[in-house]
């Protein structure tokens, strides 16, 4: 699939964010996965080819095996079904097959709902400063990546620009209410204790995730926008997991290391604009996003052209 930055469909644009775009089609929406990438709060010149495919098709995937437990904004991904049901969609097509869903219109909640498997990331980087997580204590002596047993739900703030930020479950509760907080964190456990044992029999370690929720015009509770992917989820492989320090992940590490590497070096101070990215680091990164999609499906990442019939 040629890499896609942006999209510009003759539909009302509802919102574009870091990564996706939201198209309004009346009674349903259009929501098209970009392959563009951030890191470090900037969005990088170079996109990722099949990124934005992989986002959709893997959050489809998790939309289906989840549907037993909590209802989603998914109608359908895969393109012919998507034109059967909305036929102005066919010229645009090349624009959007494979990383456009449609789904239905939903209220999001202003929170994220994180789910903690094990201890990385920015929580580590608290709980290394001062053994709290969101300012709540955690164990003593925890090694960086270790397993954390229960899992812990661990709620942010959503951010437009810059970084989430983490909150408490009392302060998640003065956002959405009581009953609605309780539920939303019974619905993230399962989801992703589920999830986990899933992946790993694939070899993968869910690390940790993040879902977003909302309610329908009906008010219906609705997992929405993406789900257990490499944008929301860090997926560790498990033949190299070791607690102590953390594991290589299939997302855009790549990216992330090459970054890093110039600030390291004095060519960049992680200020707008980013720099532009190599070749083999764009190469790389597709890669990673494409062995995900291959890891957790079993299958290998369709190939979506105007061409083909069934997706």
């Amino acid at each position: 699939m040629e890499a896609i930055r942006e999209t510009n469909l003759p539909f009302p644009l509802l919102r574009r964010g870091k990564v996706r775009e939201m198209y309004d089609l009346g009674d349903d929406l259009l929501l098209v996965a970009s392959d563009r990438i951030s890191a470090f709060d900037c969005v990088l010149p170079q996109p990722i080819p099949d990124k934005g495919a992989v986002l959709t098709q893997l959050s489809a995937h998790w939309f289906e095996r989840t549907a037993s437990h909590v209802a989603n904004h998914c109608i359908a991904a895969d393109p012919d079904e998507i034109i059967a049901r909305r036929p102005e969609l066919a010229d645009t097509r090349d624009a959007w097959s494979g990383r456009g869903m449609l789904v239905r219109r939903a209220e999001p909640f202003p929170v994220e709902c994180v789910v903690r498997g094990y201890i990385t990331g920015s929580a580590w980087k608290e709980y290394r400063d001062s053994g709290t997580l969101a300012g709540e204590p955690l164990p003593e002596g925890l090694l960086e990546a270790q397993e954390l047993d229960p899992p812990i739900f661990s709620p942010a703030t959503k951010a437009e620009e810059g970084h989430d930020e983490n909150i408490t479950f009392d302060q998640m509760k003065r956002l959405v209410g009581i009953r609605v907080a309780e539920h939303l964190q019974a619905l993230s456990l399962t989801l992703y204790t589920e999830a986990r044992a899933t992946a790993r029999t694939s070899g993968i370690i869910i690390a940790d995730t993040k879902f977003e929720f909302g309610t329908s015009t009906g008010g219906e509770v609705l997992l929405i926008d993406e789900a257990l992917t490499p944008d929301s989820s860090r997926f560790w492989p498990a033949d190299g997991y070791a607690p102590g320090s953390t594991p290589p992940s299939l997302d855009k590490q790549p990216v992330r290391d090459y970054l890093e590497a110039l600030v390291a070096r004095g060519e960049w101070d992680r200020q707008p604009p980013a720099p532009d990215l190599p070749a083999e680091v764009v190469q790389a990164t597709t890669q990673r996003y494409r062995e995900a999609y291959r890891r957790i499906t079993g299958s290998e990442l369709p190939e979506f052209t105007s061409h083909t019939t069934g997706g």
